[in-house]
């Protein structure tokens, strides 16, 4: 863990912004255009950049470092290339496609961006002209697009100073934000004294952790209030460290909501408390025309977008608490996307509430800001229980042959070749796994086919080119596929021992249409039961917007007998990806009530190896909640045969105490026959279940059956939505039973992820299998208790509960009897 250098306030008196930034605020204008532009990758652009500098002669710097002054303003960045002989300054931009494909507006970007460096080296040399060259690279023929202008000393002055009095303006108004923010967070007192018991350690070394810039692994029982107790002490935190942003990032819609409140608890009723708030929320419940596409041709909201962001930016930075609803209401005041004003007041932001995605995936956005940036960050992780899990599904990736067989009868003449070329690699796999008919259909590769992957990348190169010649086509099905090829491709380069390569001769999950309709509902991925915690794919079409989606199905529905497979790369140690991230932030606090053992987080997660690891007791009088076993067996052999002994206790228990249960099931179907069985059997006791989709609404509706002054029985799937972040406090839940040990599946997948858990960690059954259970399982158990009054009852029904083995692992402070 480091603290980034040069974070924006280098002092009270001074604000440092890059070069890049400087010109990004002040010299962006026209629309907001998102249309598919195939851009070098990082590791073409860096290529690119140290291709042009070995060009050059050896008396040329490169990475020139430059920095300058304007009044209360540091500016700093690096130039490209400085040649001394000729006088002339680089600045390299990589490309693909035609050079007159660039937009006028990027030019013009790029150009403010030269010029400034051409000021800052005059200034810093005492030159008093300099010749500028804005050198476009094409990555792929690998040739130069050099632009030159001849520039004075005073004219590239007066740019520069036209550009800094834009932001000087803001700067100021920035420090004088910064200067508030920090004296009210020293004056900061906890919103709900006295603490709860627990709470104030919690809160205590979550505050030495962000001082200290630590990574802190913090096990704390439900119902402590554990998102203030992490919140409060980061604020504090902020002003004796200089953090700059605090993000929160959570694995659902309800734990962000839940940090909101607590936030709003924080700021008390003080309406001017200087604390910009800023709320992520998904694209598609944030755009106003999720119909059109993203550009000023075909969006009203993003036509002149630049032009308007100055004065929606002002109004936002005036608005204290950017909620989803409040950010919209901006956006729309002034005509802009809300989704992409809420991107640019992250800039702005002392807190950000998003989703993990925003942070640790491929194209994290908070991640890539703070890079940019150079932001000092304290990263704070909800329920980091959930973070293994879906940084698997982040880092993994399915090509399915039935997707280019789907795309053959629209594929342009102009790629055609490519992609044949493509189905015939498939062909090839189909035939070798055919030619051993012993081996089973799955298969666990050792490497990717080469020449399967060689067909791959050709394609992706000259679909690339193709869509940059013809942005109008760059839509539908063949810009879907080609997303998800470059995705496996890029994710191919980095396979390694932390991932497997399957091929699946059949791939029903992948080619089932039906099952494709499911995947097109991300609510799905927290419901469904897939191995190990992980969706079987990733597969192209679950982000498609709904109008192509029937074409895409029925297209799959003509394939799908003639399909030869799959390719998965199953992530299953996201370590190298995710330490590249805790290594940025500055601080990173992943708290939880399920973070035992420590080493199965630190070991998947790549946590540095000085981790804090605190586990705060509970604070809870083990009296107030009665834990039982029931020994029967719920394996899946047995359960049609002990399904009456299982209704019999739970009707037993609810005849005991008549009140609102939870009951969780390993599976949907496990669920749905023991619902059919109690409905049958007791038809006088009232029920609830979960479905298989479940929309927001149809969630509230479910919770709200749990009255206080109400009884019966919820149906619910261990390690769904409704197995954790569910807060039912009182006599809206006295009880809870749990018919499973919640271990994954004993399938091929899980046998492989436990050899090579073995052969990585030594401890192969319990990273696959006992491990992720008992979190499911003491996550449900939670829901019962959620303060010092509330009691209850939780009922495991199991016999292996008996086993020494799966006891250990539950928490230590309930007194369980058989």
């Amino acid at each position: 863990m480091h603290a980034l250098a040069q974070a924006p306030f280098d002092s009270d008196a001074t604000y440092s912004v890059s070069v890049r930034h400087l010109c990004d605020f002040a010299a962006k204008s026209g629309d907001l255009d998102l249309r598919f532009k195939p851009t070098p990758t990082a590791k073409e652009g860096r290529e690119g950049h140290q291709l042009v500098s070995h060009r050059r002669g050896p008396d040329c710097e490169s990475e020139v470092t430059l920095c300058g002054s304007y009044k209360a303003l540091r500016i700093r960045g690096r130039a490209d290339g400085y040649d001394p002989s000729c006088n002339t300054l680089e600045e390299v931009k990589t490309f693909r496609g035609r050079v007159e494909a660039i937009s006028h507006n990027h030019t013009q970007l790029h150009w403010a961006q030269l010029k400034v460096y051409g000021w800052l080296m005059c200034q810093e040399r005492g030159l008093k002209q300099i010749t500028l060259s804005l050198v476009y690279f094409d990555v792929a023929a690998q040739t130069e697009h050099p632009f030159n202008e001849d520039c004075s000393a005073e004219v590239l002055e007066t740019h520069f100073n036209g550009l800094c009095q834009l932001f000087l303006t803001w700067a100021l108004a920035e420090i004088a934000h910064r200067s508030r923010r920090d004296g009210a967070l020293r004056e900061l007192v906890f919103p709900q004294l006295p603490f709860r018991p627990g709470q104030h350690d919690l809160a205590s070394r979550v505050y030495r952790a962000v001082l200290q810039s630590k990574t802190l692994l913090a096990q704390a029982p439900t119902g402590i209030g554990k998102t203030i107790g992490v919140l409060y002490p980061a604020l504090r935190a902020l002003p004796e460290r200089g953090i700059d942003k605090v993000f929160y990032l959570t694995a659902k819609t309800p734990g962000r909501q839940i940090a909101l409140d607590a936030l709003q608890k924080i700021k008390g009723r003080r309406r001017d408390f200087p604390l910009r708030v800023v709320e992520l929320v998904a694209k598609d419940k944030s755009c106003e025309y999720p119909q059109l596409v993203c550009h000023g041709e075909s969006c009203p909201l993003a036509r002149g977008f630049y032009d308007r962001l100055p004065a929606a930016r002002k109004t936002a930075s005036a608005t204290p608490w950017l909620g989803q609803s409040s950010l919209r209401e901006v956006a729309l005041a002034h005509q802009v996307c809300p989704y992409y004003l809420s991107h640019e007041m992250v800039k702005w932001a002392d807190v950000v509430v998003g989703d993990y995605n925003y942070y640790f995936d491929r194209s994290a956005m908070l991640y890539a800001l703070t890079l940019e940036g150079h932001w000092r960050v304290s990263v704070l992780v909800d329920e980091a229980h959930n973070l293994y899990n879906r940084a698997c599904s982040m880092f993994s990736e399915t090509l399915g042959h039935a997707q280019a067989l789907a795309l053959r009868p629209q594929i342009p003449s102009a790629l055609r070749r490519e992609l044949n070329d493509l189905l015939k690699q498939w062909q090839l796999l189909s035939e070798q796994a055919l030619a051993h008919p012993a081996e089973p259909s799955w298969q666990l590769r050792d490497e990717l086919p080469e020449l399967w992957l060689r067909a791959l990348q050709t394609f992706n190169s000259a679909a690339g080119d193709y869509l940059h010649e013809r942005p109008s086509q760059a839509h539908g099905e063949l810009l879907h596929f080609y997303f998800q090829t470059v995705g496996f491709a890029e994710l191919a380069a980095a396979f390694a021992d932390h991932s497997l390569c399957e091929f699946d001769r059949d791939a029903r999950d992948a080619l089932d249409p039906r099952n494709a309709r499911d995947a097109l509902d991300p609510r799905d991925a927290q419901n469904a039961q897939h191995t190990n915690g992980l969706a079987p794919s990733r597969v192209s079409w679950s982000q498609a917007k709904p109008s192509a989606v029937p074409a895409q199905l029925a297209l799959l529905e003509q394939s799908a007998e003639a399909a030869s497979g799959a390719l998965t790369l199953r992530n299953i140690v996201p370590a190298h990806f995710i330490a590249q991230r805790i290594e940025v932030a500055d601080s990173m606090v992943l708290f939880s009530a399920t973070l035992n053992p420590a080493d199965y987080y630190t070991n998947l997660l790549g946590l540095p190896e000085d981790t804090w690891v605190t586990h705060i007791p509970s604070p809870f009088d083990p009296a107030r909640l009665s834990v039982r076993i029931s020994p029967i067996s719920t394996r899946r052999d047995d359960r049609a045969g002990s399904l009456d002994a299982l209704i019999d206790i739970m009707v037993g228990q609810y005849r005991q105490k008549q009140g609102n249960y939870l009951a969780f099931f390993g599976s949907f179907d496990y669920m749905e026959m023991a619902q059919r069985r109690l409905a049958q059997c007791h038809p006088e006791i009232p029920h609830w279940v979960q479905s298989r989709s479940m929309s927001e609404s149809e969630r509230d509706g479910y919770l709200q059956a749990f009255e206080v002054t109400g009884h019966g029985i919820g149906f619910a799937v261990l390690g769904g939505v409704f197995g954790e972040g569910v807060d039912l406090p009182g006599d809206r839940l006295i009880g809870a039973f749990i018919a499973t040990l919640g271990l994954p599946q004993f399938d091929r997948v899980n046998q492989a992820i436990c050899e090579r858990m073995q052969s990585r960690f030594g401890k192969g059954y319990d990273y696959t299998y006992l491990y992720p259970g008992s979190q499911k399982v003491i996550q449900a158990a939670g829901r019962v208790i959620r303060d010092a009054s509330d009691s209850g009852v939780v009922v495991l029904m199991d016999e292996r509960y008996q086993d020494h083995r799966y006891r250990r692992l539950l928490p230590v402070w309930w007194q369980i009897m058989v």
